[in-house]
């Protein structure tokens, strides 16, 4: 009788056509995704025109979405630990595509903002469900750099948001960037068919014989029997139970707070340029045209950021990466107010795609691989949830700051101080008591084991 511990083998696993199926699919969901958020900062000088709002009204209806992304996370996170997590994505992709569709079709601000709050629900509540995913699957010498790139599809998302614009909203107006958003629904039946369920979910539910199927394309070496017994890490299956309760045992209860106050410092600067930047662009004397450009090379930079960033994780350590990040964000971030020849100022904006977005990519990256598996998604579902109230003040308040007309260099310095909170609170995080330092189970392997007794809950079996 063999005792196989399917999270072990991933972690040992060498990359294969298994992971990159697993690795396009949660990266495809991120492009969507990023997507439906980017449009409003795109098409927000042609909504503000069209329905008539001023810029604080304009920040409340962008701050619907980011409401609904809080709950979304939180709750869509926990959902996935007792559902599984392809019908937590699936639930995602239906509200974010068809609510950001049907926003298109609204000429009311509060019905644009009621779309987007649902639209918001999807939106946040895919995110810790793909990373949790990918952290699942990746092995572990290569899981940073395969989360980071994969959430790049985020950057991505909001460079085809700014491409499409450019077109489509000069020809159709801005409602028909909305109704691009709609097409993904038209791949959830091959989604459902080819990405696999959590490991965890599966041998929770007793449904072991999927876990050997899917053991077995992860290691192809791997010859299922009859006789193996399916666990996950003896360290992990104990917190199967009260995901949430468990974001605050064993000592980690000060660092996830601290992971609260870095996401929400990081959503923040995020949130407050994917939907002012444009604007504030353009107030400063650029063409739309030209406005819409630095949001193409604000996400181009997003893209360097998370992979370096994940290139340096995996070789260096994430937290001390992830600090510097931060610390560059501040800085960048608040050099945009400053005239400068329009050369310097595409490097800079680059610059501050890559340590706003790119860190928040690998800081989902660095929450992920800091809870057990069984409550990665709970814990990367609060972090997220609990960030978003620092995305949702972010388009606010910098819409306040600009009905008050103040120096453009003013905006941009209360978008890049958050960088330095961030920082601090990163370093405060008890490294200790992540899951990724916890040892490995002894074994004859380090995912097989011959008649040993695997610590697996009453009624698991």
């Amino acid at each position: 009788m063999r005792h196989i511990d399917v999270q072990q083998m991933a972690d040992h696993a060498r990359f294969n056509r298994f992971h990159g199926l697993v690795l396009l699919w949660c990266a495809l969901i991120i492009v969507f995704d990023g997507y439906d958020l980017a449009v409003v900062g795109i098409a927000l000088p042609s909504i503000m025109k069209d329905l008539g709002v001023d810029p604080t009204q304009a920040g409340f209806m962008v701050s619907a979405a980011l409401f609904g992304m809080m709950f979304g996370a939180i709750f869509l996170g926990a959902v996935a630990d007792r559902i599984g997590r392809r019908w937590a994505i699936t639930i995602c992709i239906l509200l974010f595509s068809l609510f950001t569709a049907a926003a298109g079709l609204t000429h009311d601000p509060l019905l644009f903002a009621g779309s987007r709050f649902l639209a918001g629900l999807g939106i946040g509540g895919v995110m810790p469900n793909v990373v949790a995913h990918m952290t699942e699957y990746a092995p572990r010498k290569m899981r940073a750099t395969l989360v980071t790139l994969m959430f790049s599809g985020y950057a991505v998302g909001g460079i085809l948001a700014a491409l499409l614009g450019k077109g489509l909203i000069e020809a159709y107006g801005w409602p028909s960037v909305f109704f691009a958003a709609a097409l993904p629904v038209l791949l959830i039946p091959l989604l459902l068919k080819s990405l696999p369920e959590s490991m965890a979910f599966l041998t929770a539910q007793g449904r072991h014989e999927e876990v050997k199927r899917i053991a077995a394309r992860i290691d192809p070496s791997y010859e299922p029997q009859a006789s193996d017994q399916i666990a996950v890490s003896s360290q992990t299956v104990a917190h199967a139970s009260a995901p949430t309760r468990q974001l605050f045992s064993q000592g980690r209860g000060f660092s996830t707070v601290m992971l609260w106050v870095a996401f929400f410092m990081c959503l923040f600067m995020v949130y407050a340029l994917s939907s002012w930047l444009t604007r504030l662009m353009a107030g400063a004397g650029y063409s739309l045209g030209s406005a819409l450009t630095f949001v193409l090379v604000l996400n181009a930079g997003a893209i360097a950021g998370a992979i370096g960033g994940g290139w340096l994780a995996d070789r260096f350590h994430i937290k001390r990466v992830l600090a510097a990040m931060y610390a560059l964000a501040a800085v960048s971030v608040s050099l945009l107010g400053f005239a400068m020849p329009q050369a310097l100022l595409f490097l800079v904006v680059a610059l501050a795609g890559a340590s706003t977005i790119g860190t928040q990519i690998v800081a989902n990256a660095y929450t992920g691989q800091f809870y057990p598996m069984p409550i990665r998604s709970t814990g990367l579902g609060f972090a997220l949830g609990m960030g978003r109230s620092g995305a949702i003040l972010a388009p606010i308040m910098i819409g306040v700051l600009v009905s008050w007309q103040l120096p453009l260099q003013h905006n941009f310095f209360a978008i890049g101080i958050p960088g330095l909170i961030g920082m601090v609170a990163v370093l405060l995080v008890d490294d200790s008591k992540s899951a990724s330092a916890q040892p490995e189970a002894p074994g004859n392997t380090p995912a097989m084991a011959t008649d040993r007794p695997v610590a697996v809950p009453a009624g698991r079996h």
